[in-house]
């Protein structure tokens, strides 16, 4: 298990004693229990939550599973706890009664809210100019972290293809996360009839993210192939003599070869847009001679305020920026990871207009 993953486990269940705490208290106001009541159930939370981290079956990256539903929904009862004892404290507790009884609305209606981010898409628009010849302008339609599993399916891979048809996207590129770490849920369900639905006239191009990399990569790398999207493997390759497409592999490939060792076969004074999944090379992509790189894999922080902090530890965690001698796209993806919530970010595509020198 890689440090990382220590640390985010850690962090989360110092974070869910914090939160399960919170929760009693908020259930203590809500029913107005007494303090002996109240012990009653927190120790009952406390040991029955904390035992489903415990489960002997659960691999320690699916430990993170049960523990982000279960941190989700506290979190949002925090969220609307601090908002009704704000409240309650300006209005000197004269609406608690009322509190009371609208807190349970505002919960479920918060709960309606990040499902609804989490699965109705938007489309986001950018125009960009790069500095290199192009015969004609370039529409790229880029949807990452599509998670495909239990909880994000067919059923969505239908409504992407309906959305990239609708744009007249002339190209489609999926920078990483196709799968949910395998392809179970994708060959249960039969999915690969829906993810062949993506075309585009100068074709569908992917590469692999850190979930596609949990030891199922050949498996996904496969299952991707056979829908007809060619998946670029720590390579590049030049369409019609009009462009490069770079694709790189997850940091979690351990002998991936640098973007800069990937361009020396790489003519480019053609247009080169490059996929990398993770957007931590950006600045020293910037001074190569890339023109757009598209990247996800922050989900724009998914829940809030998980935004701010990948906002700190990314020099651009979500967005649009030029840097250096390149345009750098990173998107909050099209999917979700572990919950089927979004807050603070929402599930979306990106519509890239290129256009070049003539």
């Amino acid at each position: 298990m890689e440090f990382r993953y220590i640390i985010i486990n850690i962090v989360a269940i110092t974070s869910l004693q914090l939160l399960i705490f919170c929760f009693v208290r908020t259930l203590s106001w809500l029913f107005g229990w007494q303090k002996s009541t109240r012990k009653k159930v927190g120790w009952m939370l406390y040991l029955g939550i904390n035992s489903i981290l415990l489960v002997p079956f659960l691999t320690p990256y699916k430990i993170f599973r049960p523990m982000a539903f279960i941190l989700v929904f506290l979190w949002f009862a925090f969220l609307v706890s601090a908002i009704t004892l704000t409240l309650n404290r300006l209005s000197n507790w004269r609406l608690n009664a009322l509190l009371r009884k609208v807190y349970p609305i505002a919960y479920l209606g918060l709960i309606g809210f990040a499902l609804f981010n989490a699965y109705v898409p938007q489309a986001v628009h950018f125009s960009v100019k790069i500095d290199k010849p192009l015969e004609e302008p370039i529409r790229i339609g880029v949807a990452s972290d599509t998670h495909l599993g239990v909880l994000f399916g067919a059923k969505q891979l239908d409504k992407l293809a309906e959305i990239f048809q609708q744009e007249k996207v002339d190209l489609i590129l999926m920078p990483g996360d196709i799968m949910d770490d395998d392809t179970l849920a994708y060959e249960a369900e039969n999915m690969q009839s829906s993810l062949a639905k993506l075309t585009a006239p100068l074709g569908v191009y992917a590469t692999l993210g850190n979930h596609d990399f949990f030891g199922q990569q050949q498996a996904i790398y496969q299952a991707i192939e056979q829908a007809g999207i060619k998946v670029l493997w720590d390579q590049a390759v030049e369409i019609d003599g009009k462009f490069v497409i770079i694709g790189r592999n997850d940091d979690l490939y351990r002998n991936r070869p640098t973007a800069e060792q990937i361009l020396h076969d790489v003519n480019t004074a053609l247009p080169v847009f490059l996929m990398d999944h993770r957007p931590t090379d950006i600045v020293a992509h910037s001074q190569l001679p890339i023109d757009i790189q598209v990247s996800g894999h922050t989900h724009n922080g998914q829940i809030f305020p998980a935004n701010f902090i990948v906002k700190m530890l990314n020099r651009l965690s979500y967005g649009y920026e030029k840097i250096g001698l390149g345009h750098y796209f990173v998107t909050s993806g099209y999917g979700f990871w572990g919950v089927p919530m979004r807050l603070g970010s929402r599930s979306e595509v990106f519509i890239i207009d290129v256009e070049g020198q003539r």
